[in-house]
C-alpha cells in the first residue's frame, strides 16, 4: 500500500512540475507592436529543453533554446514590416504570439515627376508623387512630410510641403514663366534625403505674331517679327508658321520654319493680295498688298 502511494505521489509531483512549467512559459511577453529592425528579448521560465519559432512576411527561423533563458530576437530577423508568430513549443505543447512589426522612422524616398517637357507658365502643369520609405524598404503608412520645391536658375523656387496618406504625397506645381531646365526636388525635413528629378520648360504658344510684306518685283517676300509666347520666351527654331495669300487667282499658302526666332517665306508676285500668317492655333496681322507695292496692314 505504501509502495501504491508512493507511485501515485511521485506522479502527482512530476505532473503538477510539468504543469508548472507549461504555465509559466505559456504566455509570450512579447509587445504587440514593433519597430522594424528593433531587436528584442522573450523572457522564458521554467527548465528543459524547447524550440522556438519565428514566422514573418520576411521569412521564418527555428532554433533550440532552454527554459529559464531568454530568446534573442535579432534585429534582422524583424527588417520586414507585417505580421509575425512566435512559437515556443516545450513537452509537446506548443505556445504562440501574434505581433506586428510596423515600419520604421522615414529615411528613403522614391520619387516620379511628370512630364520631363513642359510649356513655360501652365498651371499646374507639372506633378510630382512621392513614396517614402525606411531604411529597410518598407513604405511608411504613418503620415509624414514631404517638402515639394520647383526651381529654375536665378529664381525663387515655389515650395510646398504635402503629409503623405498610406505612405504616399503628391502635388502639382505652376511651370515657371521663363524657359530652362527647372529642378524639380522632394525631400524629407530635418534630414538630408532629397530625390532630384529635371523638367524641361520650353516656350509656349506664341503670342502676338505680328509679320510684313514687301513686293520685291519677283515675289512678294514675308517676315515676321522675333516670335515670343506670351511670357517673352522665344519659340524653338523649327516652329511652322503657315503663310497664306488671297487674291482673285485663288489661295497660295506656304508653311516656313522658324530660324532664329523669325519665319520667312516667298508667296507668288500679285498686284492685290491679302496675306496672313498663324502658327498652331494663333493667328497674326493681315498685309494688303496692292499695285504693286506693299500696303498696309488690316
Amino acid at each position: 500500500m505504501r509502495k501504491i502511494c508512493y507511485i501515485l505521489l511521485t506522479f502527482a509531483v512530476c505532473w503538477f512540475a510539468a504543469y508548472v512549467a507549461h504555465a509559466q512559459t505559456r504566455d509570450l511577453k512579447i509587445p504587440d507592436q514593433v519597430s522594424a529592425g528593433k531587436g528584442f528579448t522573450i523572457p522564458t521560465s521554467g527548465s528543459g529543453d524547447a524550440t522556438f519559432y519565428l514566422v514573418g512576411p520576411g521569412g521564418a527561423s527555428k532554433r533550440a533554446i532552454h527554459l529559464g533563458d531568454e530568446v534573442k530576437v535579432a534585429p534582422e530577423e524583424t527588417r520586414t514590416a507585417g505580421r509575425y508568430i512566435a512559437v515556443l513549443r516545450a513537452g509537446g505543447e506548443n505556445t504562440s504570439k501574434t505581433f506586428f512589426v510596423t515600419p520604421d522612422k522615414p529615411a528613403a524616398l522614391n520619387f516620379l515627376a511628370r512630364p520631363s517637357r513642359v510649356p513655360a507658365d501652365k498651371q499646374d502643369a507639372i506633378s510630382g508623387v512621392a513614396f517614402v520609405f525606411d531604411g529597410y524598404k518598407n513604405l511608411v503608412l504613418a503620415p509624414a512630410p514631404v517638402n515639394f520645391s520647383l526651381s529654375l536658375d536665378q529664381s525663387a523656387p515655389a515650395v510646398r510641403s504635402v503629409p503623405t496618406k498610406d505612405g504616399i504625397a503628391w502635388t502639382q506645381m505652376n511651370s515657371g514663366r521663363s524657359q530652362g531646365a527647372a529642378q524639380f526636388v522632394a525631400g524629407l525635413p530635418a534630414t538630408d534625403v532629397a530625390v532630384r528629378r529635371v523638367v524641361q520648360q520650353v516656350a509656349g504658344d506664341a503670342c502676338d505674331l505680328h509679320m510684313k510684306a514687301q513686293n520685291t518685283g519677283k515675289a512678294i517676300v514675308v517676315e515676321t517679327d522675333p516670335i515670343r509666347d506670351c511670357a517673352g520666351n522665344a519659340v524653338p527654331d523649327g516652329t511652322i508658321v503657315t503663310f497664306t495669300e488671297v487674291d482673285n487667282h485663288g489661295r497660295s499658302t506656304v508653311d516656313a520654319r522658324v530660324k532664329r526666332d523669325i519665319a520667312r517665306a516667298e508667296l507668288p508676285l500679285s498686284e492685290d493680295a491679302t496675306i496672313s500668317a498663324a502658327t498652331g492655333v494663333v493667328l497674326g496681322n493681315e498685309v494688303h498688298i496692292g499695285n504693286g507695292a506693299a500696303g498696309g496692314e488690316r
